[in-house]
């Protein structure tokens, strides 16, 4: 690749840096009796510059081989220990010291899943959600973890009454005065957020002759436009998550965050698990990659980044149920990969999927995925006929007094080059826009910038032709 290729590429991903980007992690579930040791996991983990993972309990040699490695650990405390831990504080206080505390911080542990799913478990265990939450939490009080280390629960989607619209999502009534009030007011006093395990794969799988599949892989497509709100959204994923928020603002808990702590596509499945294939896994996980990191929330919570773990890392063979619950694994037990995603922003730089996600009506080979038109996004970028003297008092506002964060375009920072007015200001603009929500007047510094719609597919708006080439596709 030559110098202009990469200058083209870095200044992709300056642009698109306005915030800070979402992250991916991974399920590493281990329901199999073939799956690599723990220490390769770790290194495999590493390999693939996976930063984030989730496991299902708190096994001693995952834990201790993930210690020193850097990657961020949410640990599970199963459902079959939610009655003991919510029965007594001396129960939490011991298995927190056993499976937290003994671990960390060289282990990274961020979070406890307490429970999984616990609404659908079919031990009943409902009502040992709330106190078992409180009881972890004060063990980590205890241990004065509770400042590092947060606590939640993941919810299945069928702990909505209604998930369509997305506007008129609401939890299951039987479960709002009992779990759900009492659960987000804890992680509100917490600051901590709520997991949710979202798969749009079942709702095709269910609703296929309505369902486009293309809307349901990010693809492009024509979007569907939300009664209740107005929003068009464009992919089933955000519609889901909305569907959250939703339920969570009508019970007036619209601060409380989220998690995407589960979401996949099987690469297998038995002949009426319609959908599940390797084309299909590949287009919906590397697609959901791509629209993660390069930033952005959802159509009702824009400005907030997600944080979502893909499921899983391998096929499990000793799972039951249909065949699909084998076969989610973005690596097969030798470690090779069931297809070709990236999970990193360096990644993406030259993933394609077979057909392009929406991108304004573009096909692009960049990370810059996320066309205008997905959720509502704009842009806003530096007008180059405006003239020097007037760029540089924009520039200088907007790094001074306006607050836009300038340190990426430092000298020596991941987006100093290239190093031409243009496209320092065109960075920092947009960062200030970004920062002021993007409200109408934010993006203007007499005259000096403009607001797009899509992403400039050539950088012209965003440097001059003559300061940066086209790639040209060579290696």
């Amino acid at each position: 690749m030559d110098h202009g290729a990469i200058s083209f590429f870095f200044l992709v991903i300056c642009f698109f840096a306005f915030a800070d980007a979402g992250s991916v992690g991974v399920n590493y579930g281990r329901i199999a009796d073939n799956l690599p040791s723990a220490v390769k996991v770790v290194k495999l983990l590493k390999s693939q510059g996976i930063e984030r993972v989730k496991v299902f309990d708190t096994d001693p040699a995952v834990l201790k081989a993930l210690g020193g490695s850097g990657i961020k650990v949410t640990v599970d405390l199963p459902n079959e220990l939610l009655i003991s831990a919510a029965k007594r504080q001396s129960f939490a206080n011991a298995w927190v010291q056993k499976n937290v505390a003994d671990y960390y911080p060289a282990t990274q542990i961020e979070a406890i899943a307490v429970g999984n799913e616990v609404f659908v478990d079919p031990h009943n265990t409902t009502l040992f959600l709330i106190p078992a939450l409180k009881n972890i939490h004060g063990a980590l009080l205890k241990y004065n973890l509770h400042s590092n280390i947060k606590v939640s629960s993941p919810i299945a989607l069928s702990a909505l009454q209604s998930s369509y619209p997305s506007s008129a999502g609401s939890f299951r009534p039987e479960l709002i005065e009992p779990v759900f009030k009492p659960m987000l007011e804890f992680l509100r006093q917490t600051g901590s957020y709520l997991m949710v395990n979202a798969y749009p794969f079942f709702a095709y799988e269910a609703n296929s002759d309505v369902i486009p599949l293309d809307y349901a892989l990010f693809r492009e497509n024509p979007g569907v436009v939300d009664a209740g709100n107005g929003l068009r959204y464009f992919n089933l994923f955000d519609a889901q998550i909305d569907a959250v928020f939703a339920a969570m603002s009508a019970l007036k808990f619209d601060d409380i965050k989220m998690v995407v702590t589960e979401t996949g596509w099987p690469s297998k499945g038995d002949e009426n698990e319609i959908g599940a294939s390797v084309d299909n896994a590949a287009a919906y996980n590397g697609n959901l990659v791509r629209r993660v990191l390069t930033g952005g929330g959802t159509p009702l919570r824009p400005k907030a980044d997600l944080v979502v773990y893909m499921f899983a890392l391998f096929n499990e063979n000793k799972k039951t149920g249909p065949s699909s619950e084998r076969n989610y694994g973005l690596f097969y037990p030798n470690e090779e990969k069931v297809y070709d995603i990236p999970f990193t922003i360096q990644g993406l730089k030259n993933y394609r999927d077979v057909r392009s996600p929406v991108t304004g009506g573009e096909r692009v080979s960049t990370p810059v995925t996320r066309g205008g038109s997905v959720s509502g996004h704009t842009w806003c970028v530096a007008n180059g006929e405006t003239g020097k003297e007037k760029l540089q008092a924009a520039l200088d506002y907007a790094c001074g007094e306006g607050e836009a964060d300038c340190h990426p375009i430092q000298p020596g920072a991941t987006c100093y080059d290239p190093n031409t007015l243009v496209a320092h200001a065109s960075f920092a603009f947009n960062s200030y826009y970004q920062k002021k929500g993007r409200v109408i007047g934010t993006c203007d510094f007499q005259g000096a910038a403009y607001v797009v719609t899509q992403p400039p597919k050539d950088l012209g708006s965003v440097s001059s032709p003559q300061d940066i080439e086209e790639p040209d596709g060579s290696g």
